[in-house]
């Protein structure tokens, strides 16, 4: 018995693919997009520059709100100021209408995205914030909208059509939006000079968290970081390594004030005992003879990715951090580095 297929959407035949058109049709896409922020560039105006001044002379948090597809770009909008050092937070305007207008302040600034400018719920959320006293900027393709009557400060991202080959998914618009949220973000970062280890404060878990790590952060320290004299032998660099807590594949070699000379690891013993068998006097043979001198080193407010490249160039396990003043303050093991999720030598 044969069974007819009533629902043609549950059929599973796949039609045949032209790789080139299939391709043509992304790239397509692609440019329309590439299109469309390039028409929001072209119409960047006074408005945005009264947009940065806004956020960045904000006291309390910015607000972004839009509803559907705008709403969700308004998500990675927010997400982007609030990891570059700008307070941010998502305001639905269904919600705010009904209760979560108690959330805003005075102070807050507020980014509202709408392709039309005609979105109902903005035109009745907008009046409510600016009588709050909160300033009110709109993202839209039409500055002459309601919405756009009503805010503030209007950045204006062109009418361009969208990607969808009917015409209808936001796509282009999107995309304008999302480009326009990261201008605004990054441009106020800038301003603000945000440096490395405030935008690591913010990211501090995965592997851009570790990547934004300083070395003081992972060294070795006292105890797990046997330091030996230019005057200690063999047999003392022995002991030292021998009463370290943790494994020590190395031992640090400083001058009388402390100033890091050189550096003596196990396999530096190795190599001694395997040339020159039978010629070492542990007891005898002093540690300047037999350290690398001047060896490769890093300073204790690197960042750990720094410090991870030159022993991956130089193909050491353990590299010497000093201070500024080149005296020694710590070790970096390779051991510790794998352990907290960096990769070793195999990911260049």
């Amino acid at each position: 018995m044969s069974t007819a297929v009533n629902n043609p959407s549950r059929a599973t035949s796949t039609p045949k693919l032209d790789p080139e058109h299939v391709l043509g049709l992304g790239r397509g896409v692609l440019r329309k997009e590439e299109q469309a922020i390039a028409a929001a560039a072209a119409r960047l105006d006074q408005a945005y520059v009264e947009a940065v001044r806004a956020i960045l002379s904000c006291s309390g948090r910015v607000a972004v709100t839009g509803m559907g597809k705008a709403g969700d770009v308004g998500k990675k909008i927010q997400a982007t100021l609030s990891s570059t050092a700008t307070p941010a937070y998502c305001l639905h305007p269904v919600e705010a209408l009904h209760g979560d207008l108690g959330m805003i302040q005075p102070q807050d600034v507020v980014i509202a995205l709408s392709r039309s400018g005609t979105t109902q719920e903005l035109v009745g959320l907008i009046p409510a914030l600016k009588r709050i006293g909160c300033t009110t900027m709109l993202i839209t393709a039409d500055p002459a909208s309601p919405c756009a009557d009503l805010a503030d400060i209007v950045l204006d991202i062109g009418d361009t059509p969208e990607a969808c080959p009917l015409g209808l998914a936001p796509s282009s618009s999107t995309a304008a939006m999302m480009a326009m949220g990261d201008a605004l973000a990054l441009t106020v970062m800038e301003l603000k000079n945000v440096q490395p280890e405030q935008y690591a404060s913010y990211h501090p878990g995965g592997a851009l968290g570790r990547s934004l790590m300083k070395v003081a952060e992972v060294m070795r320290t006292g105890t797990d970081c046997p330091v030996l004299g230019l005057e200690d032998t063999l047999t003392q660099y022995g002991e030292a390594v021998a009463r370290a807590p943790r494994r020590a594949g190395a031992a640090a070699v400083v001058d009388s004030d402390g100033m890091l000379a050189g550096i003596f690891t196990h396999g530096d013993l190795f190599r001694l005992f395997r040339l020159a068998p039978g010629a070492v006097e542990p007891q005898q043979t002093r540690i300047a003879e037999v350290m690398t001198k001047a060896p490769k080193r890093a300073c204790d407010t690197d960042l750990v990715a720094s410090a991870l490249d030159t022993m991956r160039q130089h193909g050491i396990d353990e590299l010497p951090v000093v201070d500024h003043q080149g005296r020694l303050v710590g070790m970096i093991d390779v051991q510790d580095l794998v352990a907290k999720g960096f990769s070793a030598f195999d990911d260049q």
